[in-house]
């Protein structure tokens, strides 16, 4: 599973990373967590407001920072 957090590096993107790094610990399970901060990478994934939250891929969130349960949910669904 790939997780990425769509950001530019601001103080919510930064704590969506830590969320989503929590919620892996949690599940147990094998994730990369990677980090786009590129303004032309983060505008590809048709995301316009930050930050975002992409797994394998796909948007599951975008313009609001989600709590470390609301993370655990969009992985299990995934």
């Amino acid at each position: 599973m790939i997780i990425k957090i769509l950001g530019t590096g601001c103080p919510k993107c930064k704590k969506l990373e830590e969320n989503a790094r929590l919620a892996v610990n949690e599940l147990g399970i094998e994730a990369a967590i990677e980090k786009v901060t590129d303004l032309n990478d983060i505008m590809d994934y048709g995301v316009m407001m930050t930050p975002a939250l992409v797994i394998d891929n796909k948007v599951v969130s975008s313009g609001k920072l989600l709590a470390v349960a609301d993370i655990k949910a969009a992985i299990s669904k995934e």
